[in-house]
């Protein structure tokens, strides 16, 4: 090595006089490990072994119960039973029930619950938890007992159990919430010629009115929060019943039972294309206390939303599955499925989600590339468009529910990941001495909540165009990440994600948790639907818990609550043939 060559070395510079930057390949280096980073993150590089993707696998057939398992699950319906009809019981006197024209004050016997207020909160609770403990013994049943082979009850059976359930709190007063009195209020205002998007119960109808009494304080002075066609339909049951109570609670009821009904006929459907078995998507997603307690009971419109949604997915997923170009019958269907699907967003905006992934499925139909993502996003655009459009002129209620989409935010909600973390923190900064900054924290953890949720979207989008996840089960993960960084949960929030998940992911990994979660916040929130004196909860809970532990021991020889396999009871009841995991 020469001496020049020494000092070019040494002063950075190239022999042809460039100067070199050492820094180059390092940044170079790091731009490329970042954007690998971020392939890797959104789901552009990943492996067909999706991680997600193992929440799921096809299951085998099934054969029917034998004869000792149909007796126990017997056993199970009438306990399930018994105990909705305590709960309906209870919510005669405990419910939520109008101040004025309550049909039980002033009357001997039904006001008698009313009068007997702990007693009649230990009756509710008692009720409450033994169906939820009579939900998780037909889990038994609808999962699948081992034997030679794997045995479930029939879709029958299950279908008849959960219409057994349901009517006691179909025709009780509502339970664990006052929202169908919003619903109420919000349609008289739209029924009187006033936007409930731009004026409250209290401004629309006065305090004086009965309605507005019924509509929890926090929510008087509160703009509607949902969709035009919620509030048409609200708007549509207001003009039937006039001033009413009773029977505009009953129709909002008949509307939420009429969602329910959607979700019964989507779910096995959806969950057969998944090769799920159809009775166990049924158990864990139709047959959940969350849907008994808070779409049945509580007449929320997620039920019409989420039913809507399913039936739309459902219809677009069978078009798609016909060979051959989409047209004549097939488009049809499969534009039928877009417009149901639009239509379940104008109840509440969530359920566009699902749009997304139709987009996703059509653009792999078309053969994927960015021009048939481009006129799937066209054709699907256009539909949605028009379907919005036509509902919000044909409503006369307008735009206005674009800003109040975000209305619900004023609420500090426990379940909400992002604001238990703001909360917490600020509360940790008030015990430290240096003030109270809920507000920023939360200005802070709710919009990065939002971007890992749309991230995680991103990533299950890519995977249902890649082909890696079943639209299904993509779409049910999003929903779980988007409820869980959502900025206000409410308990019946969670069957945003676990109805969809019960169709595809039946895995213990899924189903567990699920099961878990579902048990557990259902009988979180007390049927009263607001605060209870400390000393009546504790008195009640203690009756409750007694109560559950007298059962238990007292039927540990008649239900199942632990598995004893009987080998000489393996003949089935009717015929040994199996029947496909997801026949409807």
């Amino acid at each position: 090595m020469t001496a020049g060559d020494s000092d070019e070395k040494a002063s950075g510079s190239s022999p042809s006089g460039v100067i070199a930057h050492p820094r180059g390949p390092r940044r170079s280096a790091a731009v490329h490990r970042t954007v690998e980073l971020g392939r890797r993150l959104i789901g552009l590089d990943v492996s067909r072994d999706h991680t997600v993707g193992d929440l799921h696998h096809d299951e085998a057939a099934s054969q029917r119960l034998n004869a000792r398992e149909k007796t126990q699950f017997d056993r199970v319906r009438m306990l399930g039973a018994t105990g909705s009809v305590m709960m309906a019981l209870g919510a005669l006197g405990l419910g939520a029930q109008p101040t004025l024209q309550n049909p039980t004050s002033g009357k001997a016997l039904l006001g008698l619950l009313a009068r007997t207020y702990n007693a009649t909160l230990a009756i509710t609770m008692v009720g409450t938890a033994v169906v939820m403990l009579s939900w998780l013994l037909m889990g038994r049943f609808a999962l699948g007992l081992p034997s030679r082979g794997v045995r479930r009850v029939t879709r029958s059976q299950l279908d008849r159990t959960l219409l057994l359930w349901i009517i006691p709190l179909s025709i009780a007063p509502p339970m664990f919430s006052n929202d169908v009195y919003s619903y109420l209020a919000q349609g008289e205002i739209a029924a009187r010629g006033l936007d409930p998007y731009s004026v409250g119960p209290e401004q629309g109808l006065t305090l004086d009115n009965p309605l507005t009494k019924q509509v929890s304080g926090i929510w008087q002075k509160t703009p509607a929060p949902y969709g035009p066609l919620s509030l048409w339909i609200g708007r549509g049951i207001a003009e039937i019943t006039g001033d009413n109570i009773i029977a505009g609670v009953l129709l909002h009821r008949l509307v939420a039972l009429l969602g329910v009904a959607c979700i019964v006929w989507a779910l096995p459907r959806l969950a057969r294309r998944c090769g799920v078995s159809s009775v166990a998507a049924l158990w864990l997603g139709a047959a959940n206390p969350l849907v008994l307690f808070h779409l049945v009971s509580g007449a929320h419109n997620e039920a019409l939303m989420i039913g809507l949604m399913l039936v739309g997915l459902e219809f677009c997923l069978r078009a798609l599955d016909f060979p051959g170009p989409l047209r004549g019958s097939t488009l049809t269907l499969f534009l039928a499925g877009v417009t149901v699907i639009a239509l379940s967003s104008m109840v509440k905006i969530p359920s566009m989600l699902a749009m997304a992934f139709v987009w996703m499925a059509l653009t792999r139909y078309w053969g994927g590339g960015w021009r048939a993502l481009v006129r799937s996003a066209a054709l699907l655009g256009v539909v949605t468009g028009f379907v919005t459009v036509a509902v919000c002129l044909a409503s006369g209620l307008g735009f206005g529910w674009i800003s109040t989409l975000t209305t619900a935010n004023a609420v500090r909600s426990w379940m909400s990941l992002p604001t238990a973390i703001g909360v917490a923190t600020a509360f940790g900064g008030v015990l430290l001495g240096i003030g109270d900054h809920t507000t920023a924290l939360l200005s802070l953890t709710r919009p990065i909540a939002a971007a890992v949720a749309g991230v995680i979207v991103l990533r299950m989008l890519i995977a249902t165009y890649n082909g890696r996840l079943n639209p299904v089960g993509a779409l049910g993960v999003s929903f779980g990440f988007v409820v869980l960084l959502f900025p206000v949960v409410q308990p019946w929030y969670l069957l945003w994600g676990i109805i969809p998940l019960a169709a595809w992911a039946n895995r213990p990994a899924f189903r567990i948790p699920a099961t878990v979660a579902s048990a557990v916040v259902s009988v979180f929130l007390m049927p009263t639907g607001r605060d209870i004196t400390p000393f009546v909860l504790i008195y009640a809970a203690i009756i409750t818990v007694v109560t559950c532990v007298i059962l238990i021991l007292a039927t540990r020889n008649s239900l199942p609550w632990q598995h004893r396999r009987d080998p000489s009871d393996d003949r089935p009841v009717a015929s040994s043939a199996k029947h496909h995991v997801g026949g409807v």
